[in-house]
């Protein structure tokens, strides 16, 4: 399925010298479950290709990080908005550009599937073997801060 393109996709620089897709930012949902997090395993292609992370990507002119990875895990998997309930989100702030992680308990460990030639894999995997995976470096570095919003 080919989706069309958002208004907020492409390329910018930060202005710490990064190269970041969204032109309005980027949103990401952390769903956890019972001591788990859905990872989805990106596609080769892609930024950061054949590691893991979470569902999301550029947010649109106007909505927010909270909209956005609603759309995003919606699009890339399957995820309805009501399987889960939003608890906080952390922002990740390079000048310029940002990256929010919206943290969200799912109501229980739904089965989903790549929805999109973005994703290879969703999986549930334990919160303390994340780092056993190669993760994506951005979601990597803030990890230890974003696993503590309830």
């Amino acid at each position: 399925m080919v989706l069309p393109r958002g208004n907020g996709d492409g390329w910018v620089r930060c202005a710490l010298g990064h190269r970041h897709w969204g032109l309005f930012g980027a949103a990401g949902l952390l769903l956890r479950h019972e001591g788990e997090v859905l990872l989805q395993h990106r596609a080769l292609w892609s930024h950061h290709g054949g590691t893991w992370g979470l569902l999301g990507g550029a947010r649109n002119r106007g909505e927010t990080a909270e909209q956005a990875a609603q759309r995003e895990a919606a699009e890339e998997a399957g995820l309805a908005p009501d399987a889960y309930t939003v608890t906080g989100c952390y922002v990740d702030d390079h000048g310029g550009w940002s990256y929010t992680t919206v943290v969200a308990h799912a109501h229980e460990a739904v089965d989903l599937t790549a929805q999109t030639g973005e994703t290879i894999e969703m999986r549930w995997v334990p919160a303390d073997r994340l780092r056993e995976l190669p993760l994506h470096p951005g979601f990597d570095a803030t990890w230890d801060t974003v696993r503590a919003i309830a």
